[in-house]
């Protein structure tokens, strides 16, 4: 008998731990808008492309296969950072030409908002480079 007065108690607290948690969950209903340039993604990525055409010579970083760029676009609707991967020979000269070449892009960034407020956003374009040309992905 006493064991089952041991094991009543231990029944009833283990209960609990089953029971359900009522305990309100806060929703995340954050307004988020991306960043936009005029004509969409695919304007910038043309427009970029030309850029890079006309006053780049990408035959000097002797480039094959899929190129990633990670634009940085600050609370302003600038680039004011552009990332390149994969890594690669000449990775930071070939950066500081990109910087030159989306300098050149007519258009402004519209910058990202997040419950109204501008914020720094990041955009990804992937580029195939074959025989010094480029396709758009």
């Amino acid at each position: 008998m006493k064991k089952y007065l041991l094991i009543l108690p231990l029944l009833l607290l283990s209960c609990k731990g089953f029971s359900q948690d009522t305990t309100a969950q806060t929703q995340n209903t954050e307004n988020i808008q991306k960043a936009e340039f005029p004509g969409g993604d695919e304007a910038f990525q043309k427009e970029f492309m030309n850029m890079v055409h006309a006053y780049i010579d990408i035959a000097l970083y002797a480039i094959q296969g899929k190129v990633t760029f990670i634009f940085n676009i600050d609370e302003k609707g600038k680039i004011d950072k552009i990332d390149v991967l994969p890594k690669f020979k000449n990775n930071e000269m070939f950066i500081d030409d990109m910087k030159y070449a989306v300098k050149k892009v007519k258009g402004k960034w519209k910058p990202a908002t997040k419950n109204g407020a501008p914020v720094d956003s990041k955009f990804v374009m992937k580029v195939q480079f074959n025989n010094n040309t480029y396709d758009h992905d």
